[in-house]
């Protein structure tokens, strides 16, 4: 994907209106908060990571950062101007989905109230606004970021149901806008190519867009879940994103930030574009590889390598945490991806059946968290206060992840029968 950031920044700006279906829009903050002092890098090593101090710290902090009129929701921002307000409404969905996924994912869910009356809120803004003009199956200019609430709203009320935790009235509500959620996936797949991405500068439905491997290997995972509890999704549409995914995959053991129309699999790390080099691609390597093995296109020797590459590389990611702008050199690295290579790294190092050494590198990831914990037990990759909700709970994610239960696998319709 090759776009021009300032044209992406102007399309952006137009999202932030007309988002949500309540007649109220959230309300705005009475005076702007004074800028936040986040941690600098490079930074020594920290103190081992408590599990029970950390999560308990991290979760106050999660609903100390819940907002809008409801007190509801947890936005986050990628490509946005620090003073819009509110987030678009796919960051906002996204954000909050993700959230709740942290909440739900720290031990102790069943017995706190204040979570569960929290991640309700949550669910209830996520099932209200999946009705929101701007989440329905459409893409405006060329720079759309409701796919990322589709996805992770999937993945979120998939979650609800798995852990049987959703008000008795809503529960049909919730399988309604699973069906919803997957329909619009493979109705907004990228024609032709395959997979997904928020940024179709050739137009939303022409298959000369590139698919986003950060994007399409989440929204693989999503589907996959949706099927393993029952629901339709077509095996083209999962076969061509695959394709998509290997085809990104260069020589390195990195994988290219936009799926390219041919293979990369023999392209050196010199010949390489800036957001493809293996350093950006620390933070995305391990969810391609741990799809496709789940898809069983994969091989356990690449996947331990992908999660190796993000340790290898986790200063190279570190240095723009909570920094402005986004993909910028020497590596095209956007800040708001720092956090999310810790979950896929987690789930990665979950996969690899030696237990020794899931052992050891469970422990290097809980000391990468520590070290990049904010002062008030948060962790926030972006400048933004409001995108905490989303940091934290992407960090409790990845803490818990041992605990968590594993991602579905796929089986194509065809290869069953």
């Amino acid at each position: 994907m090759r776009i021009s950031w300032l044209v992406s920044l102007a399309c952006a700006c137009a999202l932030a209106a007309q988002d949500t279906p309540s007649k109220k829009a959230p309300a705005e903050p009475a005076k702007k908060p004074a800028p936040r002092k986040f941690t600098e890098f490079p930074v020594p090593d920290a103190a081992p990571l408590d599990l029970t101090a950390a999560s308990r710290a991290a979760i106050d902090a999660m609903l100390l950062l819940q907002e809008g009129e409801g007190n509801d929701q947890w936005p986050y921002r990628g490509v946005y101007r620090e003073d819009q307000n509110p987030s678009p409404v796919g960051y906002r969905v996204g954000g909050t989905s993700i959230a709740c996924l942290g909440l739900l994912a720290a031990p102790g869910f069943r017995t706190d109230t204040q979570r569960q009356e929290a991640l309700q809120r949550g669910l209830a803004f996520v099932l209200a606004t999946l009705e929101a003009p701007r989440m329905q199956e459409d893409f405006i200019k060329n720079y759309d970021v409701r796919g990322w609430g589709h996805i992770y709203a999937l993945e979120f009320l998939l979650a609800v149901q798995d852990a049987n935790v959703a008000p008795k009235d809503q529960g049909a509500t919730i399988d309604t806008k699973v069906n919803w959620l997957v329909q619009t996936l493979v109705a907004s797949a990228i024609p032709e190519r395959g997979g997904w991405n928020y940024s179709r500068p050739q137009g939303y439905r022409s298959p000369k867009n590139r698919a986003s491997t950060f994007m399409t290997a989440p929204a693989l995972q999503a589907l996959f879940h949706a099927k393993a509890r029952g629901h339709a999704v077509p095996d083209e549409v999962v076969t061509l994103a695959l394709d998509a995914l290997e085809r990104s995959r260069a020589k390195p053991g990195g994988y290219a930030y936009g799926a390219s129309g041919t293979s990369q699999a023999d392209v050196d790390e010199d010949k390489l574009t800036m957001m493809d080099k293996t350093p950006s691609s620390a933070a995305r390597a391990a969810v391609c590889e741990t799809t496709l093995l789940l898809a069983g296109r994969g091989d356990m020797g690449r996947l331990e390598r992908s999660v190796d590459l993000f340790f290898a590389h986790w200063d190279d990611l570190a240095v723009r945490k909570s920094q402005t702008g986004t993909h910028i050199e020497p590596y095209g690295i956007a800040p708001y991806y720092f956090l999310f290579g810790h979950v896929y790294a987690a789930q990665a190092i979950e996969q690899i059946p030696d237990a020794a050494k899931r052992d050891k590198l469970r422990g290097k990831m809980r000391a990468m968290l520590a070290k990049c914990r904010e002062a008030d037990g948060a962790w926030n990759d972006r400048q933004f206060d409001c995108s905490g909700g989303y940091g934290t709970a992407l960090a409790l994610l990845a803490m818990h992840m041992p605990q968590l239960p594993k991602p579905s696998a796929w089986t194509a319709t065809a290869a069953k029968k």
